[in-house]
């Protein structure tokens, strides 16, 4: 069973959450927070594998949850809720190991599969924000060339990988662009993450898009 704590402060949206999320076999949600102060204590006492963040809450955001999530023995994987209008909080949730990003009104079935992934260690980014939530983190030519000197280490069958990764897909996704198992495809995101000193899938898009690789 995948456990998961939803915090974000409109009582609308968790209740949407909820919903979703409780009508498959495989989730369970443990535990709602409306205050970014909570999310730390509850994650300690529920151990929720995926924590879905609200960014912006009233009292205290999403970041605040995010550096306090990060001190845990065994932290969540977090993923980020936002809308359209991302802003300069993305690039700090990125820099504090979000492991992905959502849309509020992420289809029911995406949002089923994202948990999933995350779950199991993967990392999301919806490809409906994936080019605003990248391209406002970007800080333009000023981290241009460290990251373009990144990707000259990968090869073409990388960078083709690379790309996808920016588009929001999946492993199997990738593999049916490109023709791959998703073994293979594994075997290429682990070597591209491991070149480009990313984290997980969010920070690669990330490189990608800083060095130029997607417009």
């Amino acid at each position: 069973m995948i456990k998961v704590l939803l915090a974000d402060d409109e009582d609308l949206v968790r209740s949407g959450l909820r919903m979703i999320l409780s009508s498959v076999g495989d989730i369970e949600v443990v535990a709602e927070a409306d205050d970014g102060h909570l999310v730390a204590d509850l994650a300690r006492q529920h151990r929720p594998h995926v924590v879905l963040l609200d960014i912006r809450m009233r009292t205290s955001d999403g970041l605040v949850a995010l550096r306090r999530l990060r001190t845990l023995p065994d932290p969540p994987r977090v993923c980020i809720l936002t809308t359209f209008d991302v802003d300069e909080y993305v690039s700090e949730a990125l820099r504090l190991g979000a492991a992905g990003f959502l849309l509020k009104d992420t289809e029911p079935e995406q949002l089923v599969k994202a948990v999933r992934d995350l779950a199991r260690g993967g990392a999301v980014l919806d490809p409906g924000v994936a080019a605003r939530v990248l391209a406002a983190v970007a800080d333009g030519e000023r981290m241009a060339e460290p990251a373009r000197r990144l990707l000259q280490s990968l090869s073409e069958r990388e960078r083709e990988v690379l790309v996808l990764i920016g588009q929001g897909m999946s492993n199997a996704e990738i593999g049916g662009t490109l023709h791959l198992s998703e073994a293979t495809v594994k075997g290429y995101v682990s070597s591209v993450l491991g070149k480009i000193g990313a984290v997980n899938r969010v920070q690669a898009a990330l490189v990608a898009y800083r060095g130029g690789l997607i417009a």
